[in-house]
């Protein structure tokens, strides 16, 4: 209590919070445990910005301040101290000069793990201050890499991978005897494992002039995760091309290859591979297809009431185009599957054409597009149209050709669904006529277009209520926020990013006859648009907003998804 009381009494004495304040945050801390800190429980709270917080703290203690977001993980200091101590005093080594060791720390009133540090490595500890939140960050992302990366090179130097350098020009025999030694295979096997633990969708490898990059997507945002050294860089790619039936041998052309791995109980994870030639070495990445967390359920994907009114309304009638657009990555997939569940029943008879097929879904016949052996889109639709179907879902409307077939087959009793990339529900029109096709298609067709997006979600674990941000709100049209904001404050559960899911946001577009005109006459993007929010559509930032009042995520996310009205 001896630390929690001197830190808070020091915030007291300047005046930076409250004497009440300081008695709720000691007895938030007793409900806790003396093990959580003062200093947080007040920013937790919303008693003090962490910002300030660390600043006074620097200043109080005449320690130099450290941002450890682009700090360079040495992991030989791991060697100088271990996980479990620097998860202990919440600690991180961040550097060596002499005998002096140099370590990040966010509570430096703690004297107890001073002397501990400087007993356990028999070294002068020089302190640098850093924000709690980012230094949990920080040990959590290097110290978990770091023994990893630890143990593959003890278990590795000795080894014959050792002497794989980017410049040489190994054979096949050579690649596949690197890439089968025992700890290239555990590093990556822990690569794969420690990428589906923490919810990533995407795994980057990447080959620099000198240096060896992974880095995971997770919620949407790439995050660098460890460098490893660039002598395993090959033997690891070809271990991955191996998995995954590629030809290790072929480094000029890009291959594309799934694997799917077994883990715990039954538990099963695919991977959709890609290599791809680059200056210097290959670049590989894997795509997760988790098919336990593709939630198929119209009513969880995040439609508002009316949204999903009209969409069902549309992909229910017995012909017709539905289109669902956005850039890669914003779930469209994963919409159009929960379209296909919803109207999957023995009396209807549904096929899809899909590059690659995400997810078997029992029941749809499935088709896998194969360009290199002359099945396009194109020539599969035309197929479709032979084996009597009442659906058809087109993976993406890419030419003019898979485009005219699409509409031709809506306009003869089947119902079409498909998606287009574009950055609105409007542009979609003014892309299918760019690719050639005629208004009066269009126009007697398409029955609803839906554009999305795909936001974080705020973690529900460090969720607070927050002031309005002003300075965002000129970029929503606003001068004040009538409501209550929330943000994640950033915890273990969600990595300490304040953030944990996602959750889409719609702009949905009926075609209805005062839009169909506007068609006929070629009018713009911005025309229909226009027209469409006259008529009550709800653009991709409105829907985004509706999001924020609901406390499901951040203006931050929205301004970052979306463009202003």
């Amino acid at each position: 209590m001896f630390k929690s009381r001197r830190i808070g009494e020091l915030l007291l004495r300047e005046k930076k919070i409250t004497s009440l304040q300081l008695e709720e945050a000691l007895e938030e801390q007793k409900r806790q445990g003396n093990g959580h800190k003062i200093g947080a429980i007040l920013v937790q709270k919303g008693y003090i910005e962490e910002e300030t917080l660390t600043f006074f703290l620097a200043k109080h203690f005449g320690l130099p301040q450290i941002d450890l977001s682009g700090l360079e993980f040495d992991p030989s200091l791991t060697e100088v101290i271990p996980a479990a101590i620097a998860r202990k005093y919440e600690i991180l080594p961040i550097g060596r000069e002499g005998t002096k060791l140099k370590i990040a720390i966010s509570d430096p009133s703690n004297i107890f793990a001073l002397d501990d540090l400087k007993f356990l490595t028999g070294s002068n500890i020089q302190l640098f201050l850093a924000s709690d939140q980012d230094l949990k960050a920080a040990i959590d992302k290097n110290y978990s890499i770091s023994e990893i990366i630890s143990t593959v090179l003890e278990d590795i130097k000795n080894l014959e991978v050792d002497v794989v350098k980017p410049e040489d020009d190994l054979d096949e025999a050579n690649l596949e005897q690197a890439a089968a030694e025992a700890p290239v295979v555990k590093l990556t096997n822990l690569i794969l494992m420690d990428a589906i633990k923490r919810g990533a969708s995407d795994i980057h490898f990447e080959n620099y002039d000198h240096s060896f990059r992974v880095r995971y997507r997770v919620d949407g945002v790439l995050y660098e995760i460890m460098n490893p050294p660039v002598k395993l860089n090959r033997a690891i790619i070809s271990r991955i091309k191996i998995m995954s039936n590629l030809n290790i041998a072929e480094r000029r052309l890009p291959q594309d290859g799934r694997l799917k791995l077994r883990f715990g109980q039954g538990q099963e994870m695919d991977f959709r591979v890609s290599s791809l030639p680059a200056l210097f070495g290959e670049k590989v990445v894997l795509r997760l297809l988790d098919k336990s967390a593709l939630r198929v359920n119209l009513n969880l994907l995040g439609f508002e009431e009316a949204a999903l009114a009209t969409f069902r309304e549309a992909i229910n009638r017995p012909y017709g185009m539905v289109l669902v657009t956005g850039p890669t990555g914003s779930g469209k997939t994963t919409t159009l599957y929960s379209a296909l569940s919803e109207l999957n029943k023995p009396t209807q008879n549904i096929s899809t054409a899909e590059d690659p097929v995400e997810m078997y879904m029992a029941g749809i016949n499935q088709v896998q597009i194969h360009e290199e052996i002359g099945l396009t889109f194109a020539n599969a639709l035309r197929a479709f149209l032979r084996q009597d179907p009442d659906i058809i879902m087109v993976g993406e409307i890419r030419d003019r050709d898979t485009a005219e077939i699409s509409i031709k087959a809506a306009l003869t009793g089947h119902l079409v669904l498909s998606t287009l990339h574009t950055n609105d529900a409007p542009n979609s029109v003014t892309r299918l006529l760019d690719m050639g096709v005629e208004p009066f298609l269009v126009s007697s067709s398409l029955h609803l277009v839906v554009a999305q997006r795909l936001v974080r979600k705020i973690c529900s674990k460090c969720k607070r209520e927050i002031d309005p941000p002003r300075e965002l709100l000129p970029d929503f049209g606003l001068d004040a926020w009538n409501g209550t904001l929330f943000a994640g404050t950033g915890c273990p559960d969600c990595n300490f990013s304040g953030y944990r899911g996602r959750v889409a946001i719609y702009e949905v577009l009926p075609f209805g006859d005062p839009l169909k005109e506007l068609v006929f006459e070629r009018a713009s993007a911005a025309a229909i648009k226009k027209k469409a929010r006259s008529l009550g559509m709800k653009t991709l930032r409105e829907s985004g907003i509706a999001k924020v009042s609901s406390g499901l995520t951040t203006l931050e996310e929205v301004i970052r998804v979306t463009e202003r009205d």
